[in-house]
């Protein structure tokens, strides 16, 4: 089992930046499909960034695509997730969450990840 601990969330004024950072203990990210999803205050926990199990492949929702760039670091322990322009809309609590055997078809849901960190608080101001 994977412990997944998330860091780098913030105040931060709209436009401005934050990275996130999840660090995994316990075994490493390898064989993992890895995801950053986030929940707002009365609100359904909603994907936001994946790295695919196979393949490596990235994805993103529509609402952050072009802002926000998830990576992995090569020992596969690190999961980080760049955010720019931020905007109101994003202030919500991030969460990372990991899976060793989610389905490609399933990446985008949160029922499909098994091991989740704490969350970290994102507030953008206007």
């Amino acid at each position: 089992q994977v412990q997944l601990t998330e860091s780098g969330g913030g105040l931060v004024q709209a436009g401005g930046s934050l990275r996130l950072s999840c660090e995994a203990s316990g075994r490493t990210l390898r064989n993992h499909a890895v995801g950053w999803f986030r929940q707002a205050p009365g609100g359904e926990r909603e994907f936001v960034a994946g790295i695919r199990r196979t393949g490596g492949y990235t994805h993103y929702s529509e609402s952050v695509k072009g802002r926000f760039t998830i990576s992995i670091d090569n020992a596969k322990t690190t999961v980080f997730l760049q955010m720019n322009n931020l905007q109101p809309e994003d202030t919500a609590v991030y969460y990372c969450a990991a899976s060793a055997s989610a389905i490609t078809s399933s990446q985008t849901r949160a029922d499909a990840y098994a091991n989740w960190g704490q969350g970290t608080q994102v507030t953008v101001s206007s």
